[in-house]
Formats: C-alpha cells, sequence, structure tokens
C-alpha cells in the first residue's frame, strides 16, 4: 500500500465518514428483511451481492497466484463469513448500537495485547467498564438485552479479531483487491445454505430483492470503496480515530430506522467504547526499531469498515 497523501485530508476525512454512515444504515436496512429472509440469510445474499459486484470490478488474475496465496484469501473469506453472519444474528437479538459497541471490544483487546502498553490496557479497562453498563442496563433497565444475541455479537467479535490479522496477511501477500474480491466470494460460498431460501423468497418479490441490493450497496460495495481510498490519503491513526465512532453512528441509524430507543446509561457506556477505542488508536506505538519517517506503514486492508487499525 502507498503512503497516504496529505494533500487531500479533508476528503480522506469524508470519505471515512461517509463510509461511517453508510454501514451502519445498511445494517438498518438489513434487520428490515430479517422477518422474511432471516438474518443468515439476509447476511447470504449481501456477501453474495458484493462479491458478484466486487469480481466485476476488480477481475482478479488467478491463474498467478500460489498457494499461499489462495490460502490466505480462503482464511479471509472464512472469517468475513463468520463475522458478518453472526453479527447478523445479533442485530436480529439487539440494539444496533449496543451490538456495534460489544463488537469493538474484540478490536480493541486484540490491539492491546500487539502493543503491551499499559495506556493501551487502560483503555480495554474503560471498554470493559462500558460493556458492564451495558449488561448492568440489560439486567435492570426497560429493555433488556437478549443473551443469545450478546452472545452472536461476542461470537462476531471473535471472528472479527480473525479478521483484522488476515485481512493484514492478504493485503501484504496479494496486491490490489484481488484479495477481498476472491474473500467475499468464498464467503458467498460458506453461506450459500442460508442464501438458496432467501433468495428464492426474494426473487418472488421485487421489492425483498431490491432492499437486499441496497443493503450490499451500503454495507459492502460504498465502505469498501471509500475506506480503501480515504486509506490513500489520512494516515492510518487518523483512519482509526474516525471508526471509533461507529457505534454512535449505528445508535443514530438504529434510532432513525428502527426506532430503537436508547436509554441514559446505554448512552454512556457506547461513549465509554468510543472513547477507548480512540485512545487506543492514539496511543499505538510504533513496532521497535522502527523509523516512522523511512519505514512503510504495515499493510492494512478495512473491508468491513469498523476497525480501530492495528499494527501486524
Amino acid at each position: 500500500m502507498h503512503a497516504p497523501s496529505t494533500s487531500r485530508p479533508a476528503i480522506g476525512v469524508a470519505l471515512v465518514i461517509g463510509s461511517c454512515l453508510s454501514l451502519p444504515f445498511g445494517a438498518a436496512i438489513a434487520v428490515q428483511l430479517f422477518p422474511a429472509l432471516g438474518s443468515w440469510g439476509v447476511a447470504s445474499l449481501r456477501i453474495t451481492i458484493a462479491a458478484l459486484v466486487v469480481m466485476l470490478l476488480v477481475r482478479p488474475r488467478l491463474r498467478r497466484w500460489n498457494r499461499q496465496q489462495w490460502g490466505a484469501a480462503t482464511l479471509f473469506g472464512l472469517t468475513l463469513a463468520g463475522m458478518n453472519g453472526f453479527f447478523y444474528a445479533a442485530i436480529e437479538r439487539i440494539p444496533l448500537g449496543p451490538a456495534v459497541a460489544i463488537e469493538f471490544i474484540g478490536p480493541l483487546v486484540l490491539a492491546a495485547v500487539l502493543t503491551r502498553r499499559r495506556a493501551d490496557a487502560i483503555w480495554v479497562g474503560v471498554a470493559i467498564i462500558g460493556i458492564a453498563l451495558l449488561g448492568i442496563d440489560g439486567m435492570i433497565g426497560q429493555d433488556p438485552l437478549d443473551l443469545l444475541g450478546v452472545l452472536f455479537v461476542l461470537v462476531a467479535a471473535g471472528f472479527w479479531v480473525l479478521y483484522i490479522r488476515m485481512s493484514a496477511r492478504v493485503g501484504a501477500l496479494i496486491p490490489g483487491a484481488g484479495g477481498l474480491a476472491v474473500a467475499l466470494a468464498v464467503a458467498a460460498v460458506v453461506l450459500l445454505p442460508f442464501g438458496i431460501p432467501a433468495t428464492i423468497t426474494a426473487v418472488s418479490d421485487m421489492n425483498l430483492l431490491l432492499l437486499a441490493a441496497l443493503t450490499a450497496l451500503l454495507a459492502s460495495v460504498i465502505p469498501y470503496t471509500f475506506e480503501l481510498a480515504a486509506l490513500r490519503r489520512i494516515p492510518q491513526r487518523v483512519f482509526g480515530v474516525l471508526l471509533s465512532l461507529e457505534p454512535a453512528f449505528a445508535t443514530l441509524a438504529g434510532f432513525i430506522m428502527l426506532g430503537q430507543l436508547v436509554s441514559p446509561l446505554k448512552l454512556l457506556a457506547i461513549a465509554l467504547v468510543i472513547a477507548a477505542s480512540v485512545g487506543t488508536t492514539l496511543t499505538l506505538r510504533k513496532k521497535k526499531g522502527a523509523d516512522a519517517s523511512q519505514q512503510p506503514p504495515p499493510p492494512v486492508t478495512a473491508y468491513t469498515g469498523s476497525i480501530p487499525v492495528v499494527p501486524d
């Protein structure tokens, strides 16, 4: 990946904010499809449509790939399938804002483990306090969080950690967006058993099919494109800080499109997770012995659109 250009940082910031807005509103549309298609069915349709679009746009030269590249792209696709499938299963049961906030635990813990700084451990502690507040609100609040939904989003957070690692590996091994295209295709195949019944239902109702296509556009194609363009214009740390605002955008999308009200305690919890994510991103240290002015940045491909950027 080329070093970010600092000549047009405002465009880069706008692109990241556009991605953060696009993703949760795409998820909010997906929630409206769950009664007809099921959460896993919607996840399958979204990934399949995105895979077709990206494959057509990128057209990767697969004949030149070696076994290592195929292996990395395949594992990347498996993590994409698990992360997206379990996240959609989660937001079928719990509100969008808390779901995104809980999912951030995965990348935050990974960032702390990789950097081994006391400050990062403190930020993870702040995030854990936020998650604990969500749990307390779930027990004593008027709108308790569904425990199975929380479990699903924690599984998604685990897949998110694997996704970050595989994303960096694919970015290092495969130039351009070819790795993403193949990974999406692999994820589409993995989710196919859920997607076949959903596709049969969707093609019989044009409104459902259009909403599924809109979900793929807002939750996959637009954010992927915007983020790749943004990473060429702004530093990775700025990118990570901006993405840390995603739980707030998710809460807004849930309120506007789904009427999901959020209690003051939930808002405080989400704010703590956002603060932890911003703090972790700002305090990430560079590798020992690396001169930032001379060393190229580590390969990063933010293909889901909601991670604190961590070094490989």
